[in-house]
């Protein structure tokens, strides 16, 4: 039981790392000439992988378009953290 319980710990801290992860990137996407700094190129290999399925999905036309893949990840790890975690370990 405890061993279930860590892992629930675990799983809910690297969720909770990674929305951390998707702000942090947002609002340093607003600086420029920072793409090349360490932690931002770190920060970047990271948080790809959860936004890149959903980079197609923009708002606004073709000049003023505005990406709202930072906002879908950020809530589909939201409802993972918050719905599916704990009803999969409830049965536990």
């Amino acid at each position: 039981m405890i061993g279930i319980y860590f892992l629930h710990q675990v799983i809910d801290m690297v969720l909770q790392i990674l929305m951390y992860a998707i702000v942090i990137r947002a609002i340093l996407s607003w600086i420029p000439n920072l793409p090349y700094n360490a932690f931002v190129r770190i920060l970047h290999d990271i948080t790809e992988p959860l936004l890149k399925p959903f980079r197609g999905i923009r708002f606004g036309g073709s000049a003023f378009a505005v990406d709202l893949s930072p906002i879908l990840a950020y809530f589909v790890l939201l409802i993972i953290r918050f719905t599916i975690l704990p009803f999969f370990f409830s049965f536990f």
